[in-house]
């Protein structure tokens, strides 16, 4: 049976370093970006942000102070307007749409322009604090619109 050196030298650490970084990178390149539109002033949208990469989502943040021209656009319907637009794979995200929510949709590749959560329910993601409304995460697109999930606060009902 032969003996291995298992000594760790100067030269199997950067070895080792470089590995895990392009592993890292690799992983990293796997991930959409997700590119969100917002007003700079704008506290909800940051902690949606937040949100989204504490969920393992990788984001690029464009401040605007015209949002409603990066609304019409990509196709985004005034009832269902919120205060930030995102564009992930292709798809529109308007609002505080959940990590949750957007994960299954981007799983599920419907054909559709994007999800919504129009206005700025209490409790959704950026707008914690006080007690919790229910919402609803809205299906959008050149066939309609319908409900795609509902939640109160991060929970997801049904």
């Amino acid at each position: 049976m032969a003996d291995f050196d298992l000594r760790l030298t100067r030269r199997s650490a950067l070895v080792a370093i470089a590995s895990l970084l392009q592993a890292r990178a690799a992983f990293a390149a796997q991930k959409p970006m997700t590119m969100v539109h917002r007003d700079p002033s704008c506290g909800c949208c940051s902690g949606w942000i937040q949100h989204l990469q504490n969920a393992g989502f990788v984001t690029k943040v464009l401040d605007t102070r015209d949002r409603d021209a990066v609304k019409r656009r990509l196709g985004v319907p005034d009832d269902l307007a919120a205060c930030h637009t995102a564009e992930v794979s292709g798809y529109v995200v308007e609002g505080h749409v959940p990590a949750t929510a957007l994960r299954r949709f981007l799983a599920e590749k419907p054909q559709a322009t994007g999800l919504a959560v129009p206005g700025m329910p209490i409790g959704s993601p950026g707008m914690e604090g006080g007690n919790p409304e229910p919402y609803e995460v809205v299906l959008f697109g050149p066939n309609g619109r319908r409900s795609y999930m509902r939640f109160v606060g991060e929970k997801a009902l049904g």
